[in-house]
């Protein structure tokens, strides 16, 4: 079996290289050693930012991974890291500008490199929007996993078998998630429900178009059992992805108003989340760790609340960080408690009666 370190010999070497342009970027920015080595210890400072509020995006990714075919795998774990690096923490903030300001893309790059302060204000601007959108993305993608009468597996039982059994009233996680997005637009301030309420709609129907367009596509393309998890699959990572950058991405701008220093920080961070989805589907680790998935989901859930909270008040990006590290830590110990508890419970050999000797 690989070792840890082989799965991340990636991740190393682009944090070695990210630090360095990280402090060369400082560097050409103010001129000397001190300014370079602010910029060298940002970057690793949203690097684990990113790894902190990225556990349970490795593993929601190797969940969906494993029913994936190898082909699909391969092309999420190349091309799907390229859009996650590149595209969420770079093309996307500059999205937001050229929207928001109403300037073209060049123009958004000049200002990003340039008036940094400016930018940041014009990213924040657009904050509520953000939130509203991957709140309910998510909020989706979490009651979707625990409204299923196919889930079979319970950690908080109390709550997810009650969760499991009001799977047969169709539509109830859509109705649910519409009914926090009307006490969010009614408790916002004037002039900001608007824009909240069109993004938090917005966020819902790309989940259900994703899905839809997921199962159109891979049935088209599903000639035989194996090829389940095509394209489909694809798109619907690529967007969960998208919807937890945004917290990250927005919480860079408290540390840093530099996009490209952002970028570095983040894309280092959005390596380790890439080995740790490897690891995660080649050892099989979420078939032998039964309740870590449902840490990952009810982290997901309580994320995209902190999401629609944000648009009220500033909650720090730690807060975050830890109570979604602190559930999947709880589900980590309870499947190997689950698992010690099968071990001991397994008859021994010594145990098992002798067979006759029929000779």
């Amino acid at each position: 079996m690989r070792t840890a370190i082989h799965y991340f010999r990636w991740a190393f070497g682009f944090t070695a290289v990210g630090l360095v342009l990280a402090f060369w970027l400082g560097w050409g920015y103010s001129g000397n050693f001190t300014g370079a080595l602010s910029f060298f210890l940002i970057a690793g400072v949203l690097a684990v930012l990113e790894i902190s509020l990225s556990f349970d995006n490795a593993i929601v990714n190797a969940n969906k991974l494993k029913d994936m075919t190898p082909e699909w795998q391969q092309r999420f774990l190349t091309w799907g890291i390229v859009i996650a690096v590149f595209g969420m923490r770079i093309l996307f903030p500059l999205l937001i500008v050229v929207i928001a300001a109403g300037i073209g893309p060049i123009e958004a790059l000049v200002l990003a490199a340039t008036k940094p302060a400016e930018y940041a204000r014009i990213i924040g601007s657009a904050h509520v929007s953000i939130a509203a959108f991957g709140g309910a993305f998510l909020m989706m993608v979490a009651l979707t996993y625990f409204i299923d009468e196919g889930k079979e597996v319970d950690w908080i039982a109390a709550l997810e078998r009650r969760l499991r059994a009001c799977a047969s009233i169709r539509g109830l996680e859509i109705g649910f998630v519409l009914g926090v997005v009307m006490l969010f637009t009614w408790v916002l301030p004037p002039g900001t429900e608007g824009s909240f309420l069109f993004a938090a709609v917005a966020g819902l129907l790309t989940f259900l178009a994703v899905e839809v367009l997921g199962q159109v596509l891979d049935r088209a393309s599903m000639t035989t059992e194996a090829a389940k998890g095509g394209l489909g699959a694809f798109l619907y990572l690529e967007v969960l992805d998208a919807s937890f950058s945004f917290d990250g991405v927005i919480g860079a701008f408290a540390l840093t108003q530099n996009l490209f220093l952002i970028a570095i920080g983040l894309g280092i961070g959005a390596m380790y989340v890439r080995s740790m989805t490897i690891m995660l589907v080649e050892r099989n680790t979420l078939a032998e760790l039964r309740y870590l998935e449902h840490g990952a989901f009810w982290s997901i859930l309580i994320l995209s609340g902190i999401m629609f909270a944000q648009t009220l008040m500033h909650i720090p990006e730690v807060i975050t960080g830890l109570l979604g590290a602190g559930f999947i830590g709880l589900a980590l110990l309870s499947s190997v408690r689950f698992n010690r508890a099968c071990a001991h419970s397994a008859p021994k050999a010594t145990d098992l009666p002798e067979t006759p000797n029929n000779s």
